[in-house]
């Protein structure tokens, strides 16, 4: 997957060199989408940086997922990642967007969308996403995703819902 530019930013393939500036974003855009759904942030380990750092080297050292960032002169703003699910029994589409996160300075500015097109383009996929945030799930409607009717729990977030296309 080659670079695309982006008024000012780069989409590109992640590296292992990305790893840390992954996790900065990963966090920080939890923090941004998912704070008000806890109490403390600087003691729930799901918005520590330190804790992905070493889930996104390990990620990316595997090859586990296929992932691209969007850059910008300030670095990583945004980044996304596909898993293949062809093989999981009870997968709904044959690939999952496990994530797609974008720092709140650069909602609006075509870096989710450019993402989203970069790592999985129009295939059909799952994903799932926070009941609480229509930001998201009008993104997502937007391409063409729409719910299946199941519902889940993930970490701090009390009520997900799956996407499918």
């Amino acid at each position: 997957m080659g670079e695309r530019d982006l008024a000012g930013a780069v989409v590109r393939s992640a590296t292992i060199g990305d790893a840390e500036a992954i996790a900065r974003v990963h966090a920080s855009s939890w923090r941004e989408t998912c704070g008000h759904l806890v109490d403390d942030l600087d003691s729930n380990p799901w918005f520590d940086v330190e804790r992905r750092i070493g889930m996104w080297r390990s990620n990316l050292e595997g090859d586990i997922l296929t992932t691209m960032v969007a850059v910008d002169a300030t670095g990583v703003i945004g980044f996304a990642a596909v898993q293949n699910t062809a093989e999981e029994p009870d997968a709904v589409r044959p690939e999952e967007l496990g994530m797609l996160y974008v720092l709140a300075r650069a909602h609006g500015s075509g870096a989710g969308q450019a993402l989203l097109d970069a790592v999985l383009g129009q295939r059909p996929a799952s994903l799932w996403v926070a009941a609480d945030n229509p930001r998201a799930h009008s993104f997502y409607r937007r391409n063409g995703f729409n719910s299946d009717g199941a519902t889940s729990s993930f970490g701090p977030i009390g009520a997900t819902v799956r996407l499918v296309r």
